[in-house]
């Protein structure tokens, strides 16, 4: 059973009906652009919500755009003059591009943009119209009146131990505005006095002491109490996160304590699941090029982007390498599952091309052939080359128009992922001149002989059963011959299938060219 599915009949089994629709939720930190990583948890969110929907039970998925989290590290690409909002909270750090009300609203657009591209449709929200509009205060006012139990569960649950003045809160600094440098202590019932006085990670505080109203956005619950108490004022009933979350002890541990102990609720369904890495290293939203959302999504039409966020199962890794051979792999991979669907199967696979179709085109499902990505790499650097007609010579009959339309758009993606990350071996440029180059006697040999049997128009299977018969008649070892022709031709030691790569080129080119090589 497809991983989907099998979590939405889970939740079916447990889902006890309750007045108004099952929310789904989920949220992301706007500290800058979103890494990939964070498209699994709304792929997973989202995809289940979609199932949910598909089963008869009326669920909205919900995504909070989380600004009210303090601005704790500048990235490498922002514009200097970042460094003094450090430990604002994200609403009130300008935006890097006019436009934009504010820093979190700038990168919440492009991970926006990203979550639309997937086919996934939350209801939006921010943070701050949860704590601003007072939605929050009923379990702010909990958390401080029950400090002592706060810092109970906390040690017992994940051992992190709180002095005794210690409060569950961030004040924002009424002097610097400021939310990561504030201690709060001493709640009376109505205020709480604070001192903006700590130094985390070169954010200077400002010394102002006072009390303030904890009340309408002045101070925020901390992380773990947030999540429980977020879970309260919305009704959230399905809210998953990545496995290191989800250990013993972790955040939503020290949460579902919260939640039940403190503000007397059923924990959300967990949905615990494990990294997308980029490279094989869970990279933090700060990185540069390559590693965000936007990024990765740049380099695949919907549905394979689509597929690449839910083609493996929640307990599996995703490792994506945009520099390696991860893009055309992906491409492969949806190619492979169109095949079997055109070939009429109806199982997990044809379930799981089915789902990764943006949703408006599920009921009319269509798979047709494309032209593999590698190949078709290769096709766009070769100027000489007709793109449709190499298309429909590995097909082996004509393009439809929906073939011919996705073969431009791949192409298009297939240029861009040349000129941004492509490995250096699917790079092409086909030489004007025979380059400089020692050719062994054997070579030449070997080379002459083909530009004899190249004087007429070959097939890209007659010119490879030649290649073949060289391997004995010249003879030479077929890593001598291929490299032999990659390198008068791409300069190179490498490239495409060899006989087809022969047969697509002008006849008149190939053959002074292996002559003038065998001299």
């Amino acid at each position: 059973m497809f991983w989907a599915d099998r979590i939405a009949k889970e939740i079916q089994d447990t889902y006890t009906k309750k007045e108004g629709k099952l929310l789904v939720r989920d949220e992301k930190t706007l500290s800058g652009r979103v890494h990939v990583g964070s498209m699994r948890g709304v792929a997973i969110h989202g995809l289940v919500s979609e199932v949910l929907n598909e089963y008869g039970i009326d669920t909205e998925y919900r995504y909070e755009f989380n600004d009210f989290d303090p601005f704790d590290s500048v990235p490498s690409y922002l514009p200097a003059g970042y460094e003094e909002h450090l430990g604002k909270p994200l609403y009130t750090v300008p935006s890097p591009e006019p436009g934009f009300a504010n820093y979190a609203e700038y990168f919440g657009a492009e991970l926006e943009g990203v979550i639309k591209k997937a086919g996934f449709t939350p209801n939006y929200y921010r943070a701050t119209e949860l704590y601003h509009s007072g939605k929050m205060d009923e379990c702010i006012k909990i958390a401080l009146e029950r400090v002592a139990d706060v810092r109970r569960i906390l040690k017992d649950v994940s051992g992190s131990v709180k002095d005794e003045s210690w409060l569950p809160i961030s004040v924002v600094c009424e002097k610097c505005g400021k939310i990561m440098t504030t201690r709060a202590f001493d709640f009376d019932g109505e205020t709480v006095a604070y001192k903006c006085e700590r130094s985390p990670d070169n954010c200077v505080p400002c010394g102002h002491e006072g009390r303030v109203a904890p009340w309408k956005g002045a101070a925020k619950l901390f992380w773990k109490i947030d999540w429980a108490a977020k879970w309260v004022v919305q009704g959230v009933g399905v809210e998953g996160g990545g496995k290191d979350h989800s250990t013993k002890g972790g955040s939503r541990d020290v949460a579902n304590h919260i939640a039940k102990e403190l503000f007397g609720i059923e924990t959300p369904f967990d949905i615990p699941y494990e990294f997308f890495l980029i490279g094989g290293a869970k990279m933090s939203s700060s990185k540069g090029k390559g590693s965000s959302a936007k990024d990765i999504s740049d380099l695949f039409p919907a549905a394979v982007f689509r597929l690449a966020l839910i083609g493996k199962d929640i307990r599996e890794q995703i490792n994506f390498e945009p520099e390696g051979e991860s893009v055309p792999r992906w491409y492969d991979w949806y190619d492979e599952l169109a095949e079997h669907v055109r070939e009429g199967a109806a199982d997990d696979y044809t379930r799981l091309f089915t789902l990764a179709q943006l949703p408006e085109n599920q009921g009319d499902l269509r798979a047709p052939w494309n032209m593999r990505f590698s190949l078709l790499s290769f096709v766009v650097q070769m100027p000489h080359m007709n793109l449709e007609e190499e298309a429909a010579r590995a097909k082996g009959e004509a393009l439809t128009d929906e073939e011919i339309a996705s073969l431009h758009e791949r192409a298009d993606y297939a240029k861009y992922w040349l000129s941004t990350y492509a490995p250096e071996q699917y790079r092409y440029e086909l030489q004007d001149t025979l380059p400089t180059c020692e050719l062994s006697d054997t070579q030449k040999h070997a080379l002459t002989l083909l530009a004899d049997y190249m004087t007429e128009d070959r097939t890209g299977e007659e010119v490879h059963a030649r290649l073949h018969e060289l391997k004995t008649e010249a003879p030479i070892s077929p890593k001598e011959l291929f490299s032999a022709i990659y390198t008068i031709f791409l300069n190179r030691d490498s490239g495409p299938k060899a006989g087809w790569f022969l047969s697509v080129l002008p006849r008149e080119f190939v053959e002074k060219r292996l002559r003038e090589a065998g001299v």
